[in-house]
């Protein structure tokens, strides 16, 4: 069985994934919107990664035997001045979503749960990928400037999953 503690943790998490998916979600509408199909395209699916990570959490969760409950997601931004201040954003939240997982595995090591530890230990692996991934779009899209930007968006357009 799963504590108390970790499970409010868990529920904080999962609730913090389905935001970060409706973020992403808005993101890639407004990309749409200003005509940045491939940004927008590669934001789409970013929100369905991590609409994928809170369903992954819940059903760890219950098979642990905890109980998942679902809380109110707060609203998300809707509007930014560039496609760079987008993915300076969510490079941003990717980050503070990093610090919330490393949490987790602390208090699943204070609570004794390897077995919640070593779950979310495939977080923290991912994590560092999602930040690498996002800085690395924000830094091409300060060097790639005005006359490069194009073509970026045209090759995150080729994101596949």
């Amino acid at each position: 069985m799963i504590t108390t503690k970790l499970q409010k943790a868990i529920n904080d998490q999962i609730t913090a994934e389905l935001w970060s998916s409706q973020l992403y979600l808005q993101m890639a509408y407004f990309l749409k919107s200003k005509g940045w199909d491939g940004f927008s395209h590669w934001m789409q699916l970013q929100a369905l990664e991590e609409r994928e990570h809170a369903t992954r959490m819940a059903d760890y969760m219950t098979d642990r035997g905890g109980i998942v409950r679902f809380q109110m997601i707060d609203v998300v931004p809707e509007g930014w001045g560039s496609v760079l201040e987008i993915f300076e954003h969510a490079y941003s939240h990717e980050c503070k979503v990093s610090k919330m997982i490393d949490n987790i595995v602390k208090l699943s090591q204070e609570e004794n749960d390897y077995a919640t530890e070593n779950f979310y230990r495939t977080f923290v692996d991912e994590q560092v990928e999602e930040e690498a991934t996002a800085s690395g779009i924000v830094d091409k899209l300060k060097k790639a400037g005005d006359s490069g930007i194009f073509f970026l968006d045209s090759e995150l357009g080729k994101r596949k999953d």
